[in-house]
């Protein structure tokens, strides 16, 4: 009877002790009882790939198999603990949360952290859209799923030679092309539904004489350019603000208050001198301007013709702050 007694009280508290390691282990972060399946994955993000295919010009289907492959569909302690479902690591420009994987060496392991996939999902986006090494991509047909998996493995976003057959495996597999197909068939009849590409972009920052320009008739034989809808002039070997003003009829105040200056300076041979005022945000698709060695508000600000009052509000400008290579600078208003 005793013996009975003893087992039972033995019993009593191994189970006891089981359950308690339970509930500590399901209240570990990223622990979970059933494992996403790929189906499961694509459904619940679908989308947000769909989303970004429409504002970055990515392929909903390799971002897609690219969660599905770097996140093992959402379920890899990376994506868990740290919600990166590209794996995608710091890099000199990151500046927000960051994870190291346990075992690895931490030179080579960190990798940025975020609040949530959505997060993730929106930095993939601005990696690939912003990155230089990848905006070849960006030339090729949107639905060129094999194209873009090439690509990426020839950019070097991954060491596993085989990166690209697993990403077109998995886009096939689970026909993830006919979310590219549907966009793009929309876009036919509404172009403006996709991005231009980079490539394209940069074509829109090129010099553009300003057509039928009323300034016209105050120049004195010289290219009125126009970005941004603002009209601009580049500046001559004797120019000051002072004669620019006069030759355009304006007062010197309005023309540097078009310029974002308070007082006059020196005119350095093709500065950019703006005849108008700049506008509140960049024209569409301009989204994000990232730095360059000696980067400076200003710079930006008549590269883009965009105010640098608006440039501060959108980027959370303080006093003092200076730009650094690789720094983010937003051009209009982001979420």
């Amino acid at each position: 009877m005793i013996q009975t007694l003893h087992f039972k009280k033995i019993q009593a508290l191994i189970t006891g002790a089981v359950a308690a390691a339970v509930l500590i282990l399901t209240a570990l972060p990223g622990y979970s009882q059933q494992q996403q399946t790929r189906e499961e994955y694509i459904e619940k993000y679908k989308d947000a790939a769909i989303q970004y295919m429409k504002t970055h010009g990515i392929p909903a289907s390799i971002t897609l198999a690219q969660g599905c492959l770097e996140s093992a569909n959402g379920n890899s302690d990376l994506a868990v603990r740290a919600n990166n479902h590209f794996g995608i690591k710091c890099h000199n420009d990151w500046k927000g949360p960051t994870y190291y994987k346990k075992g690895d060496d931490p030179g080579k392991s960190c990798y940025r952290k975020y609040r949530s996939a959505s997060e993730s999902f929106k930095d993939h986006s601005d990696f690939l859209r912003y990155g230089q090494r990848y905006a070849f991509l960006f030339d090729l047909q949107i639905t060129d799923y094999k194209g873009w998996s090439h690509g990426l493995k020839k950019a070097g976003y991954a060491t596993d030679p085989k990166y690209a057959q697993k990403l077109i495996k998995i886009i096939e597999d689970y026909q993830l092309y006919r979310f590219d197909r549907e966009i793009y068939a929309k876009a036919e009849k509404k172009p403006d539904l996709l991005p231009p590409s980079p490539s394209q972009l940069q074509q829109v920052m090129e010099l553009n004489p300003a057509k039928n320009s009323l300034l016209y008739k105050y120049s004195r034989n010289r290219t009125i350019y126009v970005r941004n809808g603002v009209s601009f002039i580049l500046a001559g070997d004797l120019d000051t603000y002072e004669s620019i003003a006069e030759e355009y009829n304006l007062f010197t105040g309005e023309l540097l208050r078009f310029n974002d200056l308070k007082k006059s300076r020196d005119l350095v041979p093709g500065t950019v001198v703006y005849l108008q005022r700049k506008k509140g945000k960049a024209q569409k698709h301009l989204e994000i301007h990232i730095a360059v060695e000696g980067d400076t508000y200003y710079d930006v600000s008549q590269k883009y013709g965009v105010r640098m009052k608006k440039l501060f509000k959108y980027n959370d400008y303080k006093s003092g702050d200076i730009l650094h290579i690789g720094d983010e600078i937003f051009l209009r208003r982001h979420r």
